[in-house]
């Protein structure tokens, strides 16, 4: 699986420079274009799900820390590579989709395709189960207080199976998609602030804290291709959500030129993660517990994440696959995404499912589209103008 990977990495990022340099100045418009701020805001909690919530703390920071049994990150700091498995760079991923849907799908048709068609929906109702399934591992230990703080109890199936519900409810109506992107970002950035205050950190000790940054862009080059096994899991994650999040920001894209939106998405969502990671390690090198307020803000906070994560993707494939409340009803609508999707978590639970898989069907889906272009649709490469012929999806 390294080896796939790699490929796909490489593969990503030769297009990412191809398609800025083509199309430098391109203007590209969704046809639901959305201010700038609006459209950061539905790309970063559409993006991003519980992972960033809840594992620096009780994961990753001890995990990159170890380097005696993990020498393989001893070339920098634990913040840098927490910071290099979410920001900056692997966010070119999510640009060379959105571009794509905005420039070159609608004049390809490649994703109408019966069968890229069922693919991709498959690929988008496995990941949302994959998102529930982390937030119901990694609930124990931010609930400690339910069942042993270890193990995963009746009661964590239950919340989990709330917010699938809630998430299917609130993809009936696209203005819901946008206020909970709206409100889960600002939610975080009280998050941000209320761990600040709750830690006393200081100007001074905050700055120490996000210098340990440094560390990833020093080594920008080593964060290119797999670290450890733990690095391409987090690779092949990204792999598995690129497309659904290009084939939903897309459609908001408000009128940026081709080079505005590379560093929007590369910059902008960096930058409340750089803080917020920050924030964290700060908790973690001087052993700041967290136990009762402080976790309960993290899950609520965590919980929206993956409410507004799962409402914008199954907003996305019941469009796709015309799985609509129009055609079924409202009520129908929601049992049956809840109960499908609720199924697909246990599986991921049980790890019959694994992300890996969905990530390696995702750079499939990049070959067949190129090779598509390629040998039947090479004229897009010099006509494409940057705007919807018609709308990707009906709203």
């Amino acid at each position: 699986m390294t080896a796939l990977i790699s490929f796909g990495i490489l593969m990503a990022f030769a297009l990412v420079i191809f398609c800025t340099i083509r199309w430098w100045d391109m203007r590209l418009i969704g046809p639901h274009p959305v201010p700038l701020f609006t459209f950061v805001a539905i790309l970063f909690t559409s993006g991003l799900d519980v992972g960033l919530i809840m594992f620096p703390l009780a994961f990753d920071f001890p995990l990159y820390a170890n380097t005696e049994e993990n020498p393989a990150y001893a070339f920098t700091n634990p913040l840098a590579f927490e910071f290099g498995f979410w920001g900056f760079l692997i966010w070119a991923f999510y640009f060379l989709t959105a571009f794509y849907f905005c420039a070159i799908e609608p004049r390809v048709r490649f994703f109408e395709k019966p069968l890229v068609r069922i693919v991709n929906n498959v690929v988008i109702i496995t990941t949302c189960a994959f998102t529930g399934s982390l937030f119901l591992v990694y609930l124990p230990y931010y609930l400690p207080a339910i069942g042993d703080g270890e193990s995963v109890v009746t009661t964590f199936y239950v919340i989990v199976f709330a917010v699938i519900l809630a998430a299917s409810y609130s993809s009936t109506d696209i203005k819901y998609v946008r206020v909970l992107s709206v409100g889960s970002t600002a939610l975080f950035g009280l998050l941000i602030a209320g761990l600040w205050l709750n830690a006393g950190i200081t100007p001074g000790e905050f700055g120490a804290s996000i210098s340990h940054i440094g560390g990833y862009f020093g080594n920008l080059h080593r964060f290119v291709l797999p670290i450890t096994d733990y690095h391409e899991f987090y690779l092949f994650w990204w792999f598995a959500w690129s497309i659904m999040i290009g084939q939903f920001t897309s459609r908001f894209v408000g009128g940026m030129k081709t080079q505005h939106m590379l560093a929007a998405l590369m910059i902008i969502p960096s930058i409340p993660l750089a803080v917020w990671f920050s924030v964290l390690f700060f908790y973690y090198q001087n052993d700041i517990p967290t136990a009762g307020l402080v976790n309960l803000a993290m899950v609520v906070v965590g919980t929206t994440f993956v409410i507004n994560s799962l409402d914008s993707l199954i907003r996305l494939y019941t469009d796709n696959l015309d799985l609509t409340t129009q055609r079924f009803g409202k009520w129908t609508y929601v049992a049956g995404n809840t109960a499908v999707l609720f199924g697909l978590t246990l599986l991921f639970k049980s790890q019959w499912l694994q992300i890996e898989w969905i990530g390696a069907i995702v750079i499939a889906l990049y070959v067949s589209a190129i090779a598509f272009i390629a040998t039947r649709r090479r004229h897009v490469l010099t006509d494409a103008k940057g705007t919807y012929e018609k709308p990707a999806l009906d709203l």
